[in-house]
């Protein structure tokens, strides 16, 4: 027989893939690490960093790609993009801790971004418990909600989270005795039947008041869209034991979308983040109990969405679980124009990119769906 050779497409278990071909166990991790090409942006890497990193960089088979008057150092810093493999980023990560002008501080970025841990896959339903949201299917009132939350179980889902008020651009402001009676007749369900042994209950909510009645109710988990600005939010989260959903926001949901701006869309998400993990684990809540949810939508232009969910690995340095939730939401008729209705392809091709780009946590009105589509994505893996 002639011998054949085709290209592979990417790997999701190097490992599984090296075992089943019969490579000695010794040298299954180490080829492993060799078989995964790394992306890294730096910004405003000092120029002699640059050099010492670029020379570092290809003294082990990596590059740093830096613009073309590095060498004669025409300015003080300059962007740059790290490429190597696994097995080059950690070797980079031990051998810049010696090296000057902030290559100790790339050094530890890199250690952080290698120790990042993944989590199992959960798709987290929508039931929007108000007459305001901006998908009329994904509205239910008392028994309705129970029921939809009966068909969602049954569909595969992992989480049910149930919101009282709208966040959609310009909703209108909901007080928190009137969030609280349109959620307490389906907590109350909940907490009377044997519906939170079946699926993880989560509450969509900023209201202290709220809040602590679902967690009575047997929820697990606070979906914060106002990411963790209330001390008393973080305190009710660690008093009951129960995962917070920090999302970012620029602005609120009466202004969000009323021009967003930002100078660099990924640090500033990620420096809000480092900022709340901060503050909630100071006020005792663990970091394998916070989730990061980018905010898809909220505060955000085409362009911002894009490049959060393009780059979604880089929030997994952080070591907490990371949600996504673009379900029929606007981008989508952004890109090609769809009324709400009509986003289901969209929504489950952005979410698909996402979890390929770490995110383990898919907010969505159609379960049924995500569910068919994330398991066909994983057996292409």
């Amino acid at each position: 027989m002639n011998m054949k050779i085709y290209r592979l497409g990417t790997m999701a278990d190097k490992k599984a893939a090296l075992k089943a071909l019969g490579v000695e166990s010794g040298g299954v991790a180490i080829m492993a690490k060799k078989m995964e090409l790394m992306y890294f942006y730096i910004k405003e890497l000092k120029t002699p960093a640059a050099n010492i990193l670029k020379q570092d960089a290809l003294s082990i088979g990596a590059e740093l790609a830096v613009p073309g008057g590095v060498i004669l150092c025409e300015e003080p810093t300059y962007d740059c993009i790290l490429i190597g493999t696994r097995k080059h980023m950690e070797i980079l990560s031990k051998k810049e801790l010696a090296q000057p002008f902030g290559l100790k501080q790339v050094a530890q970025e890199l250690s952080a971004f290698l120790a990042s841990r993944s989590y199992p896959l959960q798709i987290m339903g929508v039931i929007n418990a108000n007459e305001d949201s901006f998908y009329a299917r994904s509205r239910f009132v008392a028994k309705d909600a129970i029921a939809q939350i009966e068909k969602m179980i049954e569909a595969g889902a992992d989480i049910i989270d149930i919101g009282a008020v709208s966040s959609r651009p310009g909703a209108e402001l909901v007080s928190e005795r009137v969030e609280l009676e349109r959620i307490r007749p389906i907590c109350d369900a909940i907490a009377n039947s044997a519906l939170a042994q079946q699926v993880i209950f989560s509450i969509d909510s900023y209201a202290p008041s709220v809040i602590s009645y679902a967690l009575e109710s047997g929820f697990k988990i606070i979906n914060d869209i106002t990411g963790a600005s209330n001390d008393e939010v973080i305190e009710l989260a660690v008093d009951y034991g129960v995962k917070l959903c920090i999302m970012h926001m620029q602005g609120t949901p009466q202004t969000m979308q009323h021009d967003p701006h930002y100078e660099d869309v990924m640090a500033e998400v990620s420096d809000f983040f480092e900022a709340r993990i901060a503050k909630c684990e100071a006020l005792g809540l663990e970091r394998e109990e916070i989730i990061l949810d980018v905010g898809i939508g909220f505060g955000k232009s085409l362009e911002h969405n894009l490049t959060l969910v393009k780059n979604m690995a880089h929030f997994k340095r952080f070591g907490c679980e990371v949600l996504i939730g673009a379900s029929r939401k606007s981008m989508i008729d952004k890109i090609i124009s769809a009324p709400t209705e009509e986003r289901l392809p969209g929504t489950l091709a952005i979410h698909l990119k996402a979890v390929e780009n770490g995110a383990n946590i898919v907010r969505c009105h159609d379960v049924k769906e995500h569910v068919q589509a994330l398991a066909v994505a994983e057996a292409l893996k």
